[in-house]
Order: structure tokens, then sequence, then C-alpha cells
């Protein structure tokens, strides 16, 4: 099977620590040695998610649209008033699960491409009252970077909880969960982490955790309710209690990429992403592609951009799978055919990745330049490293 070089907004490269981890002697998931690395595994997701270390951080066995339900299942019961943000296909994910689990579901939606109005989530929040507002703090489906801490004022204004969509931000972007007044945050282990698909990082304050004990009826999800989380990740005075059976050798790669994250440091790695997402951008402006967001809002780690008018969208993307083993990612819903989103996480915001894009591109379209940009757009010293 040949090796593809992934450019998505996800799965990412996998970290080579992880990689390593993956080859690791199988344990039983109720051994004392899991236990251990599942404990440096809380720590570390606690500072990955700067909350002061309270509450729960720990691994859902799943990807990350289980912890978009999960924090919605936990924080919210049948009727409970939920203010959802919404500017792309993954706010109203979370709409739907919400109408799902039986809230009253408010949303605030602002154009595919386009930034939230702060002015009118406040209002919305002020007349709504909501228990929770859940946004995404980067869109995948678009690009676009929202405003979170200001968000998170506007929750704290109305008493409500408020719960953040993480999944293309934390590991590689500054996230504040504590400062920024978040009570719910989630990623999936593939995204700016590096690992494999199959993990959902989750990190809950000791406010969330105090609203779910406290809740009338049971969580509707038995598998992710957080309270019956807390007996299998910390250890009570009984000990360690079952609760599934949790793949441990995903553990064993996530913690690995978690620790490789923090080690390399996330202002390293938020500089790494947004050189190579410009050096990048300013290749591909002189043969026509334009970013689809403005640069005030634009996300680092996944870059949209508009196509040249009369490139073919399918023909360029197969010709870069098939004859370049590259693989890139068209748009969501509405914006299908419209533009392409370039994955900048993890491993994949690396300059020699992104030359072979160009490079590739170059002989697609007959246009030599695209790499020559790219170099003389790249500082020396990321191009050398």
């Amino acid at each position: 099977m040949e090796q593809v070089l992934l450019l998505t907004p996800g799965p990412t490269p996998l970290h080579p620590r992880a990689v390593a981890a993956l080859q690791w002697p199988m344990r039983g998931h109720m051994d004392p040695e899991v236990f251990a690395y599942n404990d440096r595994i809380v720590a570390d997701l606690h500072t990955l998610y700067q909350t002061g270390g309270e509450g729960l951080t720990c691994l859902l066995s799943g990807t990350g649209s289980l912890g978009m339900e999960a924090g919605l299942a936990n924080l919210l019961e049948p009727s409970d008033s939920v203010l959802i943000i919404s500017n792309g296909v993954f706010g109203e994910r979370m709409a739907e699960m919400a109408q799902r689990l039986g809230a009253r579901v408010s949303v605030v939606r602002a154009p595919f491409g386009l930034g939230i109005d702060l002015a009118e989530v406040s209002s919305a929040a002020e007349r709504v009252r909501p228990k929770l507002i859940a946004a995404v703090h980067g869109e995948t489906s678009t690009g676009v970077l929202n405003p979170i801490p200001e968000i998170g004022e506007i929750a704290r204004e109305v008493g409500a909880l408020y719960s953040v969509d993480a999944v293309t931000t934390v590991g590689m972007l500054e996230f504040k969960m504590q400062a920024w007044g978040i009570d719910y945050a989630y990623t999936g282990s593939q995204k700016c982490l590096s690992a494999p698909p199959g993990l959902a990082p989750v990190a809950y304050s000791a406010r969330a955790l105090a609203a779910i004990s406290t809740r009338k009826t049971p969580v509707v999800t038995w598998y992710s309710d957080a309270l019956g989380m807390l007996g299998y990740w910390e250890p009570g005075q009984q000990g360690r209690k079952y609760h599934h059976t949790v793949p441990v050798q995903l553990h064993w790669a996530t913690g690995e990429a978690i620790r490789a994250a923090l080690e390399e440091g996330i202002p390293a790695r938020s500089e790494r992403v947004r050189t190579v997402a410009a050096a990048a951008l300013a290749a591909m402006r002189t043969v026509g592609f334009e970013p689809f967001v403005s640069e005030a809002i634009r996300l680092p780690t996944v870059l949209a951009v508009r196509l040249p008018p009369g490139l073919d969208d399918a023909h360029v993307r197969h010709r870069l799978r098939h004859d370049h083993f590259i693989s890139i990612t068209g748009g969501l819903g509405e914006t299908a055919g419209k533009i392409w989103r370039l994955g900048l996480m993890g491993e994949t915001a690396r300059p020699e990745h992104y030359r072979a894009l160009l490079v590739a591109l170059a002989e697609i379209l007959g246009e030599p330049r695209l790499p020559v940009v790219f170099d003389q757009a790249l500082p020396t010293a990321a191009l050398a490293a």
C-alpha cells in the first residue's frame, strides 16, 4: 500500500512517537501500568486545556463527535434551554444533537465563512437565559476562528454553562479553559495532536461536574456519563472501578502525542502553523486561489481557499491523490466545489509537506513558480527545519 500525504482537516499524519507507541505491548484496561499511564494523560490534559487543575480530564473511547455529544448529554436535561453559536457544519451538528436530546434549542447563525455578531449573541443570551451556551472555536468546515473568550464573557453575564468545540485548535493554538470561563471542551485525537482516530480528549470544569451531579434526570448516555467515568479515571477510596474496555493502544499513542505537543510548546506550534499557512497562501494566490475567510477571523489550522475560476475541483484533487499520493479536502455542504480546506494541524503543518503539495500543483497546473514563491515566502529558519 502506497504512503499518502494527508493534508486534510483530519486525520493528520501520525506523530513518530504515536506510531512507536502503537507497538508497545498490550495491557489489560485494568492493569496498574495502564492506570499509571492514564494518570499522566490526566495531568497533561489539564496542562493542555489550561484547566487550572480542577475538574475532570479524560479520554472518551470515540471520535470528536462523541466528545460533542457527551458534553451536551451531560450538561443538558430534557426541556433545558441551550444557545448554539453556528457559522458552519459543526455548529449545526451541535444544534441537531441538542434537539435530539430534547433540549429547547436557540441558534445564533452567521453565513458560512463569516464571523459571529457578538451583539446578536448577547441579545439572544439575555432573551433566552440558557442553561448552556455552546460554540465552535475553529469551524472546520469553513476555516473561521470564532471569538471564544468574548462569548465566554457573555456566558458569565447570564450565568450559563459554556461548552467549546476545540477540535481544530487545542494542541496547536492558545486555549485557556479556566481563564475563558469554559466548562466543557473536547477535541479528537486525530486532529492537532496527530494521533490515530478513535479517542476524544475532553475536559470538564468543577462547575460542570457539580451541575451534572445535581441533575434531576439520569444522563441519557450510560457510555459517556461523566460521573460514571470518574471511577475509572479518578481513584476513590475503593480504588479504580471498571467502566468499559478502553482501547489501550490508542491511549498509549495519544498520550505520547499529547506529551510531544507539550514538549514542543503551544507557542512554537502556533508559530509553526502560521508560518507554513502564510507561505502556502502566498504561493497559491499567484495562480488565482484566494482566502475564503478574512484575515481577522481566519483559522490558522484549516486554510480555506476559494478555487480559481475554471479550475476543475474533482479533476485536480483526483490527480493529486492518484498521481502524487497527496490527499486534500474540498468544501462541505454549500461550499462543496467552491473551496479547498487544507489541514495545518500537528504533523501536517510542516514546510516539506506543503512544498510537496505545491510541487505537485505546479506540475498539474503548469505553473512552475508555485514552489519557488513558497520558498521565498517561508522564513529561512523554517525552510531549514
